[in-house]
């Protein structure tokens, strides 16, 4: 086996590892939040996605190596985020006829991943 091979095998055992944890992870931070904020607003998943989204912009800030990009950013934070699950809560709001935390859901979540994103890049650019 090659170098080469070597290198692609063992960052492939490293997405399938760390996106394990990231995901382990963000179901244990869904069910604390939403176990201590028990109201129709999904918090829990607003909490996982913001913070997911200070964490990658904080990695995105870093510069890192392609292989420490991938398992950082691809593998743990895009395991521990969830668009479909922001999605389809959003979705079953709508059905309930909650349309205002349905809106609330999109534009509170987008407005504060972007803030969290842009706070987490600008936090890593001071290493």
């Amino acid at each position: 086996m090659t170098a080469g091979a070597v290198t692609t095998v063992a960052v492939w055992v490293g997405v399938a590892l760390i996106g394990g944890i990231g995901s382990v992870l963000r179901f244990v931070v869904d069910r604390a939040v939403a176990r201590r904020v028990a109201r129709s607003f999904p918090f829990g998943t607003l909490a996982v996605n913001v913070s997911g989204a200070a964490l990658l912009g904080f990695l995105g800030g870093l510069a890192l190596s392609k292989e420490a990009g991938l398992l950082a950013g691809t593998a743990f934070v895009g395991a521990y985020t969830t668009f479909s699950t922001w999605m389809l809560e959003t979705q079953r709001l709508g059905e309930e006829r909650q349309l205002r935390v349905a809106f609330a859901n999109i534009v509170v979540s987008v407005a504060l991943g972007e803030a969290a994103a842009f706070l987490g890049q600008r936090i890593a650019e001071q290493f």
